[in-house]
């Protein structure tokens, strides 16, 4: 194991037993760990905040969430590098509003059937795995939600869960091909187009409910001071790994990076630089939360900690900023409030997009922004709240129609030059 990948173990542990004896200990550990089980069979559809079960029950979930995937990752023998530094952390994320231990473990067993039945090792298909846990609130929906007898409803959840997750490898590299690195959360897209197919089976059936909201409009101490000490750990361990010049070098060297999938911004070999992108990138977003007033609930603490999350593996301040803009820009066009959920989540999830406005330019990003903000307020109804990465699935759309457009313009661009 090389030096950098020790750190990033190094960290990831901190991290994760830091939050769980904090959640144990602030809390009371009876008192937590009945919450955490009363969280397995509570609400996991777009958006339940977690934190209305008490800040200390979600940042314990998330972090035996994100105890999983780093096992994962370590007993799978792949590196843990940009891409599964992003898996980990954004199951952690998303484990303050809808992943939990008893709803990913299904998706993650049927992608590793999958990889026996293709004769691939299941490190191959480890981050599909990881990724494809945006899944998880179908586990729970039908385990716990759809009005059967438990007797019938779990194991029909767990073959749900699993037969999604083994589904999962085959739609993942052909949606990667329709948008072409150009939306991050790929696995979103390819959650959301699956969870159509499930949504409206469902419907079908007479069995799915409406969407609704559980939002917390309140901070508690441990979600306003959460992303600020995570930033300052990753910042802590860039200086351990070089000097602060140093670190700035790279850090300038990354934000030229177009963030296009696949690149691990870690193999570039600038660790510390990418430390403090990563750093950089949460106390930016924080700080917006808190200059337009939002709560830091489970959902916001998640999205900021998602675009941490992908600070090694195609995030950058320089490709992020055009994006928000967007997405922002809009939001008042439409004469909506930045801190409505839709629009806060969008500008937050949507740096999904990031790779256009590093690749395309300022304008592109901007105007990738301002789309994914009409086009994610409308998908969440169409996979039913079913696939949690929704603004990945958004963003695989408004990428794909992007980059077409671009690619057509520069095509007949070309021709009409050579003409």
């Amino acid at each position: 194991m090389q030096t950098e990948e020790r750190r990033l173990y190094q960290i990831m542990t901190i991290i994760i037993v830091t939050m769980a004896l904090f959640a144990l200990i602030s809390g009371g550990p009876l008192s937590v760990l009945k919450g955490t089980l009363h969280l397995q069979a509570a609400n996991a559809r777009l958006i339940s905040d977690f934190t209305l079960h008490g800040a200390q029950v979600a940042l314990f979930n998330a972090a035996t969430v994100g105890a999983l995937a780093l096992i994962i990752v370590f007993y799978a023998s792949i590196s843990l590098s940009g891409p599964t530094l992003a898996c980990v952390l954004t199951m952690m994320g998303f484990s303050f509003f809808g992943n939990t231990l008893l709803n990913c473990t299904p998706i993650i067993i049927g992608v590793w059937i999958a990889s026996k039945l293709a004769g691939k090792t299941f490190g191959a298909y480890s981050i599909i795995a990881l990724f494809g846990t945006a899944l998880g609130p179908l586990v729970t929906y039908v385990m716990f939600d759809i009005g059967l007898s438990l007797f019938i409803s779990i194991p029909l959840a767990l073959f749900c869960g699993v037969l999604a997750g083994f589904l999962l490898p085959a739609i993942a590299s052909p949606l990667l091909i329709l948008h072409q690195g150009y939306n991050l959360y790929n696995m979103g897209f390819s959650c959301g187009f699956l969870g159509l197919f499930w949504a409206n089976l469902l419907r079908a059936t007479g069995r799915m409910e409406e969407l609704t909201i559980a939002w917390n409009s309140e901070t508690s101490l441990p979600m306003l001071l959460f992303i600020p000490a995570l930033s300052l750990l990753f910042l802590i361990f860039a200086r351990l790994s070089g000097r602060t010049r140093k670190n700035i070098g790279e850090l300038r060297a990354i934000q030229l990076l177009t963030g296009r999938l696949p690149f691990d911004f870690f193999d570039t070999g600038q660790f510390g630089g990418t430390m403090v992108n990563i750093s950089l990138l949460g106390l930016v977003a924080w700080a917006y939360v808190l200059l337009i007033g939002a709560p830091l609930n489970g959902p916001v603490v998640g999205g900021i900690l998602t675009i941490m999350a992908f600070g090694g593996f195609g995030k950058t301040l320089r490709n992020t900023f055009p994006i928000a803009l967007g997405v922002l820009l809009a939001t008042l066009l439409f004469s909506k409030s930045p801190a409505a959920p839709g629009p806060l989540l969008a500008l937050l999830f949507g740096t999904t997009l990031a790779p256009i406005a590093g690749q395309f330019g300022i304008i592109a990003g901007i105007g990738a922004g301002m789309v994914h903000l009409v086009m994610v307020e409308a998908t969440g109804a169409w996979h039913g709240g079913l696939d949690l990465y929704n603004n990945g699935f958004a963003g695989g759309l408004t990428a794909t129609l992007f980059v077409a457009t671009m690619q057509w313009y520069k095509t007949n661009r070309a021709r009409e030059d050579f003409d």
